[in-house]
C-alpha cells in the first residue's frame, strides 16, 4: 500500500489549492470536474509542479517512488510525450526483444518503432506511450485521463487493455478522470474531489451504487449524458 498521508499544494500567495490524503492499495481513481485538482495532484507526486506552485507531501511506501524506475506516468495527450521529428525507436532506449514483447501485449506491430509519432493514430500512440511506461517495470503508474482524446470504441479497448495489463504486470495504479462511470469499471477504489478537497471516498462500486454527495451524483449524471450523446 502507498499512503499519501498529506498533500498540500499552494499558490504564490499561499492560497491552498489542494489538501488531501489517500491510500493506493491496488487501483485508485481520482475523480472530479475540470479544475478540481486532479492533475495537480499527479504533478505533485511526480515532482512536476510549475515554479509558481509549492507542495508539501508526505508519502509512505514500501519502495522509493522514483520516476523512470518504480514510478511511471502516462499523460492525457500522447502527442506531447514524444518528439514529432524523431522515430519511436530513437526515443525509446529499449532492446528490440523487450519492445516486441510489450508491443505484442499492446496489440501493436513492431514496425511502428521505425515510424514518427505523427504517422500513428491517437490510439496507437497512446499504446506506445503506455508500453514505454511499462518498460521500466514500475510498481506504480499514474495515468492522467488517458482515454479522453479517444472515441468511444477505442476508449473501451483501452479500458480492457489496462485491466489485462494490471493482471499481467501487477502494478498499482492511480487513474485520474472526470468520467466516474469509466473509472469505477477500472479501479477498485475511488476518491471524489472538488476544489482540491475530498468529498467522498471508498470502494468504487459502493460510490456508484449509493453516492452520498450531490457533487458525486452530478458527476454520474454528466457521465451518463456524455455516453448517451456519443452513442
Amino acid at each position: 500500500m502507498i499512503s499519501i498521508k498529506k498533500l498540500k499544494i499552494y499558490s504564490e500567495n499561499k492560497k491552498p489549492l489542494v489538501d488531501i490524503s489517500f491510500d493506493i492499495i491496488n487501483s485508485l481513481a481520482l475523480v472530479g470536474q475540470s479544475g478540481s485538482g486532479k492533475s495537480l495532484t499527479l504533478k505533485a507526486i511526480l515532482g512536476m509542479l510549475p515554479d509558481n506552485l509549492k507542495a508539501d507531501i508526505d508519502i509512505d511506501a514500501p519502495f522509493q517512488l522514483q520516476r523512470g524506475k518504480s514510478l511511471s506516468f502516462v499523460p492525457q495527450n500522447p502527442f506531447t510525450a514524444l518528439s514529432p521529428r524523431t522515430t519511436i525507436k530513437k526515443q525509446w532506449f529499449e532492446s528490440t526483444e523487450r519492445a516486441r514483447e510489450l508491443f505484442d501485449n499492446m496489440g501493436l506491430d513492431i514496425k511502428l518503432l521505425d515510424r514518427y509519432p505523427t504517422q500513428l493514430s491517437g490510439g496507437q500512440l497512446q499504446r506506445v506511450v503506455l508500453a514505454m511506461a511499462l518498460s521500466v517495470s514500475p510498481k506504480l503508474i499514474l495515468l492522467d485521463e488517458p482515454t479522453t482524446a479517444l472515441d468511444p470504441g477505442l476508449r473501451e479497448d483501452m479500458l480492457t487493455l489496462l485491466i489485462q495489463l494490471r493482471k499481467k504486470y501487477r502494478f498499482s495504479m492511480l487513474f485520474v478522470s472526470h468520467d466516474i462511470q469509466l473509472s469505477s469499471r477500472l479501479c477498485e477504489d475511488m476518491l471524489v474531489i472538488k476544489e482540491g478537497r475530498v468529498v467522498e471516498a471508498g470502494r468504487s462500486s459502493q460510490i456508484i451504487d449509493t453516492p452520498k454527495q450531490s457533487y458525486t451524483k452530478e458527476l454520474m449524471e454528466a457521465s451518463f449524458a456524455r455516453r448517451e450523446f456519443r452513442e
